[in-house]
């Protein structure tokens, strides 16, 4: 019996077993994406379920939280303008965060919804958690970094962005 050593480099097989060092590698962003997913399609429900939170005013509404950070935030111009109707820019986060969530999670433009969840998290800490000290107190700042690997390499695999390229593949060998 002879082993023979594949040579292609697309293969998570090395001498006909499983190299668990590639595998690792291949699928090494797939927790941080579920935990991101997960994470953000929670907080959009959770934001769009919470009575108190979808108000202009009153104990943990959105309009006070933005009259609370607008003197302390570091773009105190993108709070005013939330200020104008802050039901609506809580609407408007809620249904960001589900959809950057879903998109994130079944990895359906997966690159666009973490670039979406990048924007969500650095505006979060431009203004909610800007005067958190010392900063590693603040969660918005590494959530920004946590979707930058997302943005650069998107979900290639177990997607649904890698099935549309696989068979965007096959309709492009068919017609050679």
């Amino acid at each position: 019996m002879t082993h023979r050593i594949r040579t292609d480099t697309h293969s998570p097989y090395l001498d006909g077993g499983r190299d668990w060092r590639e595998l690792a590698t291949r699928y090494a962003l797939l927790p941080l994406r579920v935990f991101l997913g997960v994470t953000f399609i929670y907080a959009g429900l959770d934001k769009l379920t919470d009575s108190a939170f979808m108000k202009d005013s009153g104990s943990g509404s959105i309009g006070d939280l933005m009259r609370t950070v607008r003197d302390s935030s570091a773009i105190p111009w993108l709070v005013d303008q939330a200020l104008k109707n802050p039901v609506g820019f809580g609407y408007a986060i809620a249904f960001g965060e589900l959809a950057v969530g879903i998109g994130t999670l079944i990895g359906l433009l997966a690159r666009i919804a973490a670039l979406g969840g990048a924007l969500i998290s650095l505006s979060l800490w431009l203004t909610v958690s800007w005067a958190t000290e010392p900063y590693y107190y603040g969660n918005d700042l590494a959530y920004l970094m946590a979707w930058l690997p997302l943005v650069l390499a998107g979900t290639p695999f177990l997607s649904l962005d890698a099935v549309l390229r696989g068979r965007r593949r096959q309709r492009a060998g068919a017609y050679q």
